[in-house]
């Protein structure tokens, strides 16, 4: 599968533009922003490709300059802001990522006169901070009985997610997707008249950046039952996707099921297009346009904004999104039109197999998070997961 993997970097570096130093920047325009990253970078096929994303837009509709800082380790995250604020240079300097919570929390003190913007941090409450934060559990909630209502029908009798590290943010994820998995079982029996009794296998690997884990996790949930298996630890779903290829060769298949469920990006045209079910989306790409254009625009200021189902910060991968991201590869040279259509075709074939009740009953749970009838666990998950896995048992 060596070859399997370095397909999917090549399309990676491609499609999103890999950066291999620790800095870089576009032409000289308008205005300066700084983007400073976490120890991920591009090239994660998910969160960072999405900050990226919404960066490059902002370039290509406003004209700034984007310097992109790497971090290599979380030693780098203060010094990366500080240097980046102490130079006076930005219109607005955007942390993309939990992990620099604590870096930014000291900076925004340090440089009151600097416009700052983060990713995934709400709690801050720095005047100079704008904070952008997703309901990631709401969208884990709909796939999340997705994959339950699909694992049962094809008569599997568990589910997997793999996670990175265990920091609050993953909580949310792990909590929707467990009400969801319930919601689902309910769900198929009252659709069936048979008990679907899915269950829930879980890991947080430690890691988003160690692929081998991410498949070692995979390889494990595959053996124990698991019909799809969740990825939300990034550039690990590279592990997932390999695990389940493999998985499927044995069996002389070439498509799931077994089934990997993307996170962040559209990640539903990798496998070929038919493994991947599909993506649960959460738009950093539409926080960090955001906050580049509010700084653009003269509209800055401090204070939280959330982004879910209601606004389309958060959702469930469809057709349009896919042709949106094989563009990517296409434009990058590494998806012929050929592969293209074939991605197309294979991905929905793949949704076609499925019962349309199921794909309705999606869509039910959908309208039921957005007008308020469905009430998705999460509060302050640091505190509460662990009623929420009482609640929601494995």
């Amino acid at each position: 599968m060596r070859f399997f993997r370095i397909q999917l970097v090549a399309l990676l570096v491609a499609a999103f533009g890999l950066i291999v130093g620790p800095l870089s920047s576009t032409a000289i325009a308008a205005g300066k922003v700084a983007l400073v990253l976490d120890v991920g970078g591009r090239g994660d096929l998910s969160f960072n490709d999405m900050g990226f994303k919404g960066a490059d837009e902002a370039v290509a509709k406003f004209g700034v300059e984007l310097v992109e800082i790497q971090s290599n380790s979380a030693a780098d995250y203060l010094p990366n802001l500080q240097n980046a604020a102490r130079s006076g240079e930005f219109d607005v300097i955007v942390a993309v990522g939990f992990l620099l919570a604590d870096a930014m929390a000291e900076v925004t003190d340090q440089f009151p006169d600097q416009k700052f913007a983060i990713i995934d941090v709400t709690w801050l409450g720095k005047p100079n901070l704008m904070e952008i934060g997703y309901e990631e559990n709401k969208g884990s909630a709909i796939v999340g009985a997705l994959s339950s209502m699909v694992a049962a029908h094809y008569g599997y009798d568990k589910i997997g997610v793999v996670l990175g590290i265990e920091i609050p943010v993953l909580y949310k994820f792990e909590a929707g997707y467990r009400y969801g998995m319930h919601w689902g079982n309910a769900k198929y029996a009252e659709k069936t008249g048979k008990q679907a009794n899915v269950g829930l296998l879980w890991t947080y690997t430690g890691t988003f950046s160690d692929i081998a884990k991410g498949k070692a996790a995979t390889e494990a949930m595959l053996a124990q039952g698991a019909g799809l298996i969740y990825n939300v630890a990034g550039p690990l779903g590279i592990g997932d996707l390999e695990a389940i290829t493999e998985h499927l060769e044995a069996k002389g298949k070439s498509a799931g099921p077994p089934f990997m469920i993307g996170v962040d990006a559209n990640q539903d045209y990798l496998g070929d297009g038919h493994r991947v079910l599909a993506s649960m989306m959460k738009r950093v790409d539409f926080g960090v346009y955001s906050a580049i254009e509010a700084a653009v625009n003269g509209s800055f200021k401090g204070g939280v904004q959330i982004l879910g189902p209601h606004n389309g910060g958060i959702a469930m991968s469809g057709k349009q999104d896919l042709a949106d991201f094989i563009q990517f590869g296409i434009k990058g040279g590494a998806i012929s039109a050929s592969d293209s259509s074939q991605i197309t075709s294979n991905w929905v074939a793949m949704r076609d197999d499925i019962p349309g009740w199921i794909w309705d009953a999606v869509a039910e749970l959908q309208a039921q998070i957005s007008d308020g009838t469905a009430e998705v666990p999460c509060g302050w998950c640091p505190d509460t997961i662990g009623d929420i896995r009482a609640k929601y048992p494995d």
